[in-house]
């Protein structure tokens, strides 16, 4: 299994922030804090589901005080539980979502290297992720 102190894991979570953040249009909550990659997750779940067990997970935790830390910590969450390209996936489902959060060079436009991503990260399904949550 994958645990915290492997180098790979941390090789991962940056590579996939990068790719989550990679030309995201810059967006102000009501209060001005700086939207990120985790408010356009929460957007796009909301839109598929009731609710999904792992923002509820995040959203819960006090300690979190940024948007990129509740992000990683839902990066984490979805890898321990096998559900990190199920939930991207639905996040990539809505063009008008997609454009809405990011500007046009962001690989989640292109429907060929979006499918390579989700492909790779389904892969991951078969990985086994003890992390501390």
């Amino acid at each position: 299994p994958v645990t915290d102190g492997s180098r790979e894991l941390h090789s991962l979570c940056a590579q996939l922030e990068f790719l989550l953040q990679f030309d995201l249009k810059e967006k102000r909550s009501f209060f001005g804090q700086r939207k990120d990659y985790w408010d356009f997750l929460c957007q796009g779940l909301a839109r598929c589901r009731q609710e999904h067990e792992g923002i509820h997970f995040v959203s819960s935790l006090d300690k979190l005080k940024t948007p990129v830390g509740r992000g990683r910590a839902f990066l984490r969450y979805c890898l321990v539980h096998r559900q990190l390209a199920e939930s991207l996936q639905l996040c990539l489902l809505d063009p008008e979502s997609l454009c809405e959060w990011y500007y046009a060079r962001s690989p989640f436009l292109s429907p060929k290297r979006r499918a390579e991503i989700l492909g790779s990260l389904y892969e991951l399904d078969c990985v086994t992720f003890h992390l501390a949550l």
